[in-house]
């Protein structure tokens, strides 16, 4: 009884042992794949504060968090059992839908560089203000709409950038490493739009109104510094749709046979970051990302006009139809 017991006990602790071991992986995995997409969860952090614009301070917070739970449908619900059909059932067609992915978002940055520098009015990510003249819940509702129906995009490409770096893995596992992604992202995103939101007309007026010198000082800071903060975030959002758009249009051609692009943005950041040893990684990294950047212009400006004359036009059309 008691050998069996122990035998028992030893099965047990070798099950705990690999499990936890799987879920190391898990963990690691999930990881090194959020970490790939960085790019568009930036865009995604700067994106999303723009829905709670114009709002009342108390609706900021329930808004964001239908907003995160509509985010989290739409990678679970939605995303992820296409991810994983496709995984199964069509992996060659991973990097040309990851290429067109990183078009879109090449597209977008560049309409907002364009719409900046030429001041014309252009359609960013989404239509954001609500139906004029609406009640107020038709009004958030219509913003929420909007916001999901943006993320759906975002996570679009966030999922399948994960996707793209867990080749020859078990269907489970990834399931589990994409369910990871989708969450922990979802998480990171949302509670950082949280805390940005909130940081000045609620922490930083409730800190400028207190009685001690310093902490009064920082609450004036915060309210001051949170418009800066929101335009810088805009812009690294931007900057980081074109870097990762282009970024994955190189590797992608790369995966195709036609790595001379890739390889020569490669080359260029070793010979630039070679001139500064003390700093060869970041300078290195900052070259090929610039160059990356180029790509992605190129390609957005081509595609500005196509999907301005063409495509939207279009879809207008298909939508009149179909009312």
């Amino acid at each position: 009884m008691s050998t069996g017991l122990i035998a028992l006990l030893d099965d047990v602790a070798a099950i705990a042992k690999v499990a936890a071991a799987s879920l190391d992986d898990v963990a690691a995995a999930a990881s090194k794949a959020g970490a790939k997409a960085a790019g568009v969860v930036i865009d995604d952090a700067a994106v999303t504060p723009r829905y709670v614009v114009g709002l009342a301070a108390a609706r900021e917070l329930p808004i964001i968090r239908r907003i995160a739970l509509g985010s989290l449908r739409n990678k679970i619900v939605i995303l992820l059992p296409a991810a994983l059909a496709l995984s199964a059932l069509a992996p060659w067609a991973i990097t040309p839908l990851l290429m067109l992915g990183g078009a879109w978002l090449c597209y977008e940055g560049t309409e907002k560089v364009s719409g900046a520098l030429f001041r014309h009015a252009t359609e960013s990510h989404a239509e954001v203000a609500g139906p004029a003249g609406g009640d107020p819940q038709s009004v958030e509702d219509a913003k929420v709409r909007a916001a999901i129906s943006t993320d759906l995009i975002l996570s679009a490409e966030i999922m399948a950038i994960a996707l793209a770096t867990l080749p020859d893995i078990a269907l489970p596992m990834q399931a589990a490493i994409l369910s990871a992604v989708a969450f922990g992202i979802t998480v990171a995103v949302y509670g950082t739009v949280a805390l940005i939101v909130k940081a000045d007309d609620d922490a930083g007026v409730a800190l400028a109104a207190s009685g001690n010198r310093f902490v009064a000082a920082l609450g004036r800071g915060l309210v001051r510094g949170m418009p800066p903060l929101l335009a810088g975030l805009s812009i690294l959002g931007t900057a980081a749709m074109v870097w990762v758009g282009g970024g994955i249009i190189v590797h992608g051609l790369e995966a195709f046979g036609l790595g001379a692009l890739g390889h020569a943005i490669d080359r260029a950041g070793h010979v630039v970051g070679a001139l500064v040893p003390a700093a060869d990684g970041a300078i290195s990294w900052a070259v090929a990302a610039a160059g990356a950047g180029v790509v992605g212009l190129a390609v957005g400006f081509a595609l500005v006009p196509l999907v301005e004359r063409i495509a939207r036009p279009l879809a207008r059309r298909l939508r009149a139809r179909t009312r």
